[in-house]
């Protein structure tokens, strides 16, 4: 799959996800392998201008972390071209759109989610932001406010006609939870109305839910989330089963990975930037034991990470099988 100037390869790409989807998971899921394109979290892009490379915890980057798409929150076209520079000094890969986010502080300032109900809105974002760069340029988006399919055809038409590379569709409402069902149907939709690729989005956490889902939908590759943060080798299980892309199988030692994880955090953040993306990514990693909501207590309660360190070794000395209860 292309995504402008970029080859992805395997199509399997990492979602944004805010506190989650910085540096050091990103290298945990390269260890592994079978990601085409990472992502940062949500970057405001009226902080952007600002922010520094070298110290900005939604910026750091090895150089290991490529293609690296830098998904922007924004809710008008006045910020893109100072927004656009900063993506340039920082040398982003592909920028992304979020035109997707249903969190209320997110939508009361009129961003992501929000978005959907002004299309002339976004069609001036698009139309200034293609002007701006010459990078790879998609979205992310969900199915809207209700099931309207004439409203998100349109959308998605228009979306493709202003010069986006590629689309992803997150396939729920904006009210919906994580733990309702995508509706993948929808996907299936969207990609008969476009001719850029389309991403599906939702309830992919497995290589049987990743086949079922490019059966359903038909779409030119899969994004992961939450599974991604659980199971950081889920992108190299695809990859080899449902891709044939010739890789090793992957060497899943989970106290191993969360000691390299930690490792990685105390290196590339601040002491203060620390503990609570630790304390996010073991609400996740917990969940690969059969009594992990112990470890997981126990770091959210940590005041420090040598605390949360502490606990994690107590933990794994005590459930020392090293194998994740399913893949």
């Amino acid at each position: 799959m292309r995504l402008g100037t970029i080859e992805v390869w395997p199509p399997l790409l990492l979602a944004p996800m805010a506190g989650l989807t910085h540096s050091v998971l990103r290298t945990t899921i390269l260890q592994f392998g079978g990601v085409g394109l990472l992502s940062t979290e949500m970057l405001a892009a009226a902080r952007l201008p600002a922010e520094r490379q070298d110290s900005s915890p939604y910026l750091a980057r090895t150089a290991q972390e490529s293609p690296l798409s830098y998904q922007l929150l924004l809710a008008d076209d006045k910020i893109i071209p100072k927004a656009f520079e900063a993506l340039h000094r920082f040398q982003a890969d592909a920028v992304d759109l979020n035109l997707g986010c249903p969190a209320p502080q997110v939508r009361r300032a009129g961003g992501g989610s929000s978005l959907m109900d002004d299309p002339a809105r976004v069609r001036r974002i698009i139309a200034q932001a293609r002007r701006r760069t010459s990078l790879p340029l998609s979205a992310k988006i969900r199915l809207g406010e209700t099931l309207d399919e004439g409203a998100l055809r349109d959308f998605c038409r228009m979306l493709a006609d202003e010069g986006l590379d590629m689309l992803t569709v997150h396939a729920r409402l904006r009210g919906e939870p994580f733990a309702r069902p995508a509706r993948w149907d929808w996907v299936a939709k969207v990609k008969q109305w476009v001719r850029i690729p389309v991403i599906a989005n939702g309830s992919i956490d497995s290589v049987d839910s990743a086949r079922a889902c490019l059966k359903a939908t038909g779409a030119d590759g899969l994004m992961i989330g939450r599974a991604a943060a659980r199971k950081p080798w889920i992108f190299a299980r695809i990859a080899r089963e449902v891709y044939g892309v010739e890789m090793p199988e992957p060497d899943i030692r989970l106290p191993r990975l969360y000691a390299t994880f930690v490792e990685s955090l105390n290196e590339r953040f601040q002491p203060e930037r620390r503990l609570g993306r630790l304390k996010e990514f073991t609400h996740y990693f917990a969940t690969n034991y059969f009594f992990g909501h112990h470890l997981a207590v126990k770091v959210q309660a940590s005041e420090s990470i040598d605390e949360a360190w502490r606990h994690a070794t107590a933990f794994f000395a005590l459930n020392d099988s090293g194998r994740p209860q399913q893949d």
